[in-house]
């Protein structure tokens, strides 16, 4: 622990003039990369680096030396492999790892729970530029694009407006577009596409009088930044960002007692000192000098920002190859080092953690990038849950969250620590072109969010935190029901499985650690119920009894760490599938040994692609699918392939029509329209062989990444129909049928469950293609996140539906609709009474439909519909055929 916390203080005392030459020792004379011993390393850095100690540097080689060895990081290709001796990749991987661990480390706090959000009356007709904080006054001032301000008090109540003078031009060509606060000298500067910048004093007699011009500006400034030292309030750096890619510093020495000189005396007609830019380049100002660079040239400065821990500044702009860019302020110098990150469509905004010396940005890509300000070469990890470019991200500092919000308005909370996606708020805010200015103001202190939509102002707070509701600590990957002991088993991402009891929601039991530190992607239960397969990401499956005892490990990765999506239990056999286009079989005569090897499946390599589900209907027909969308019916017993089914181009409907928010197709375009086709659920309907056989009826439903459902007749080996079941955008959808045929469950990546009524849907197809949805008989939101796994049951007279969700939570509601709670609560719920079980406080969040909305302290809630009534998706025509009562069974289940 010592190691690694010296390692850490040298790490935070060198900057990147250091870095660079650590990079030099590991290049030889002709520049080409070479690996050091310890020694050689130790003596060179302390000559060439000069801070640190050489036991510090010492410690640095070791820690390296020993993570390479731990986690077998490939060293560069022109570096010597031997032992002993690391090379520049290696130093630089472990910072990353290193960092990667601190995020993991930290601390987090609950997602927000949010008040109603409340719309503010805005006296501004134009788009608003900016919105402060006047620590000073307890109030809030926001400024419009036409020079509108506005004063709110801490109610947000409009106390003042005003609107800024500039005489320089007329009122209808004034524009302004951005306001800092110098907080230390209380003044604002403002910035106008007239290429110049207006220092307002906010303690004058007169409201807002302007100080100072700075004049003559080469290009546009965009965007401005301030800081000030707290030690030294006269030392302060005022940060531009124009329309020309140029970054300008304005360093004063002596802000409080005045920013600028007085070079050009004042006229009657304008009372502020005008300071030209061409006397600021000069240096005649002896209060204040300038430093800057043009690397995001030609290419806009969309943000800027003057981290002073690192003593550099960070800006970003929509050019890939400088989407953001950080200068490094030298002690004794003038000029900036610059280093370019980049991305594949370029950056609209960024924000930085302090303590975790993290940057994230919001891509023009939809994504929001993590990245070490150390390493430009990749970003430490991608946030993905947007559906459009990402106009804002802000830091939560004492938590360790990210806000991010898109200009498709769906507002995401991050886990930065997890680096998963809380909360996600959508549906909540006001209508407003696609190209409308967006803004997000945080402030963190008063638990406030404000969000502009040109000149509308939309205001969010979270109330106080509560104790908060969770099955697991960790993302839940799997949720299973044992009918032997009437109990639910599920699985997470940190490696445990707890067993709940069904009737009341409690604990029963956890076992931990099941596959060590690798994550359980998936379960299966035998016919017995009394044995649990489960599968983890270090590529083994194991199989336990329910006293916690493993019976049996698996190999099916070959000693790799592959990813397994599931595992299906046959008669004779067990299928393990997810990573490769061959099905991994193991047969049950093997089981002999703890260790058990996988056999060879005879039928082969069928597929194009990785195999990712299968589906068995007795007695021996097996379908399988695939990541590019292909499903081939075997022969389960002589491990034959027997028919394909693909989709014919005029029944792609997943296919976007022209160029997507006209970018240039690209490999990434490509990669996103395969997992678009992806098959990652297969179900057969039970009850429909004979008629599928007869009639060319479907009998078979899988899932992907589209949004998609489609039903297919194995036996004919065409699709029957299919229809949306959720947005394209929000990714890969999961389902499950009801052991009756009658319910076909769907949910997504953003917590919203659908209950589709399938009974005759697709039974008598004509040659047309089945385009219209089956009845839409409830959708619900009992969760915040992707939910993972559907698994419906009958438990006593009861049809009952269990979903696990990466918020941690597993759900138990009626089918086909009423939630009933989350495993774990702590109020138990009693499902042996008679009747309809009334849900649990807290269970059932953030509702699809958000008409009559409820809050509640997990989020959004929708009253539960009146007895008989039938609410259904906004889009969708329902017909009020889920009056089927949430306490009773398939009506059928006993004929099938």
């Amino acid at each position: 622990m010592g190691t690694m916390m010296e390692v850490a203080q040298l790490e935070s005392r060198l900057n990147v003039e250091d870095y660079k030459k650590l990079q030099g020792l590991f290049l030889d004379s002709s520049g080409a990369s070479r690996s050091l011993s310890r020694d050689e390393f130790v003596d060179r850095a302390c000559s060439s680096v000069g801070r640190g100690s050489r036991e510090e540097y010492g410690l640095l080689f070791d820690c390296v030396a020993v993570t390479e060895g731990q986690r077998g990081l490939i060293l560069d290709s022109d570096a010597v492999r031997e032992r002993g001796r690391v090379a520049w990749t290696g130093l630089c991987a472990f910072l990353t790892l290193e960092l990667s661990e601190k995020l993991k480390s930290s601390g987090t706090g609950p997602a927000p729970r949010w008040k109603p959000p409340r719309s503010l009356a805005c006296p501004h007709r134009d788009p608003v530029r900016k919105v402060l904080y006047l620590q000073s006054s307890a109030q809030y001032l926001t400024v419009s694009q036409g020079g509108s301000l506005g004063l709110r008090d801490e109610d947000m109540s409009l106390v003042h407006t005003r609107r800024l003078q500039n005489s320089t031009v007329t009122a209808k060509d004034l524009w302004v577009t951005d306001m800092v606060l110098l907080h230390n000298v209380q003044k604002i500067a403002v910035s106008f596409t007239s290429k110049e910048l207006c220092f307002y004093d906010l303690l004058s007699k007169q409201d807002f009088s302007c100080k100072y011009k700075l004049q003559g500006l080469k290009f546009t400034p965009w965007c401005l930044d301030y800081w000030a030292d707290p030690s030294l309030p006269d030392q302060a750096v005022l940060t531009i960002g124009d329309t020309g890619g140029q970054v300008t510093v304005l360093c004063f020495n002596s802000a409080q007692i005045s920013l600028f000189e007085r070079l050009v005396p004042r006229t009657d007609s304008d009372p502020a000192d005008v300071v030209l830019w061409e006397d600021l380049v000069k240096g005649k100002h002896c209060s204040c000098y300038i430093m800057s660079h043009q690397a995001h040239e030609p290419a806009w400065v969309r943000r800027v920002r003057y981290l002073p821990s690192l003593e550099a500044f960070a800006s970003c702009s929509t050019g890939p190859q400088s989407s953001m860019v950080i200068s490094w302020r030298e002690k004794d110098s003038r000029r900036l080092r610059v280093s370019s990150f980049s991305t594949q469509r370029g950056v609209l905004d960024m924000d930085h953690h302090r303590e975790l010396n993290v940057i994230a940005t919001a891509g023009v890509d939809h994504a929001v990038l993590l990245w070490n300000p150390y390493a430009s070469s990749r970003p430490l990890c991608v946030l993905s849950a947007h559906a459009g470019p990402v106009a804002a991200v802000r830091f939560v500092q004492t938590k360790q969250q990210l806000l991010s919000f898109s200009k498709d308005k769906v507002l995401c909370v991050w886990d930065v620590c997890n680096r998963r996606c809380e909360h996600r708020l959508t549906g909540v805010f006001p209508d407003a072109r696609d190209d409308a200015h967006t803004l997000l103001f945080l402030h963190e202190e008063r638990r406030r969010v404000l969000l502009s939509f040109n000149s509308l102002l939309l205001l969010l707070e979270t109330t106080e935190e509560e104790k908060t509701i969770s099955s697991h600590p960790h993302p839940a990957t799997c949720v299973l029901y044992n009918s032997l002991f009437r109990q639910v088993v599920s699985s997470d991402s940190a490696s445990s499985v707890i067993c709940w009891l069904a009737d009341t929601g409690q604990k029963v039991k956890q076992f931990r650690r099941c596959h060590g530190n690798a994550g359980i992607s998936t379960m299966a239960l035998d016919g017995t119920q009394t044995r649990l397969f489960t599968a983890g990401s270090d590529g083994e499956v194991k199989v336990w009894d329910f006293n916690g005892r493993c019976l049996h490990t698996m190999n099916a990765g070959l000693g790799r760490a592959v990813a397994i999506t599931q595992v299906l239990l046959l008669k004779r056999s067990i299928l393990v599938m997810g990573w490769d286009r061959i099905l991994t079989v193991f047969h049950l005569h093997s089981f002999s040994q703890p260790s058990v090897e996988p056999s060879e499946w005879s039928g082969g390599a069928q597929h194009r692609g990785h195999v990712l589900c299968a589906a068995f209907q007795p007695p021996q027909t097996l379908a399988t699918g695939s990541d590019d969308g292909e499903i081939i019916v075997w022969n389960n017993s002589t491990e034959k392939a027997l028919r394909r089914l693909r989709l014919h181009a005029e029944h792609d409907c997943t296919k976007p029509q022209g160029n997507y928010l006209g970018f240039q197709s690209s490999s990434t375009d490509t990669d996103e329209s395969e997992s678009r086709h992806a098959v990652t659920r297969l179900l057969f309907i039970p009850g429909r062989t004979s008629v599928a056989a007869a009639a060319g009826a479907a009998d078979l439903v899988s899932c992907g990444g589209s949004g998609l459902v489609r039903l297919w007749n194995s036996i004919h080996s065409r699709v029957v129909g299919h229809f949306p079941a959720h947005s394209r955008e929000l990714g890969p959808v999961v389902m499950t049928v009801s052991p009756c045929g009658h319910y076909l469950v769907t949910a997504d990546r953003g917590g919203t469950i659908k209950t589709w009524d399938i009974e005759h849907y697709c039974i008598v197809p004509d040659d047309t293609l089945a385009r219209e949805p089956p009845d839409l008989l409830h959708s619900w939101r009992p969760h915040v996140d992707r939910v993972t796994h559907l698994e419906t049951c009958i438990h006593g007279d009861r049809l009952l539906l269990l979903s696990a969700s990466s918020d941690g939570n597993v759900a138990l509601s009626f089918l086909p609709r009423g939630t009933v709670g989350l495993f774990g609560q702590e109020e138990p719920w009693r499902l042996e009474s008679p009747g309809p079980v009334r849900p649990q406080r807290g269970a059932e969040r953030d509702q699809a439909d958000h008409g009559g909305r409820e809050v509640t302290r997990q989020g959004w809630r929708t009253p539960p519909p009146a007895t008989g009534e039938t609410r259904g998706d906004p889009g969708h025509d329902t017909t009020g055929r889920g009056a089927t009562q949430p306490n009773h069974a398939c009506t059928d289940t006993q004929k099938n």
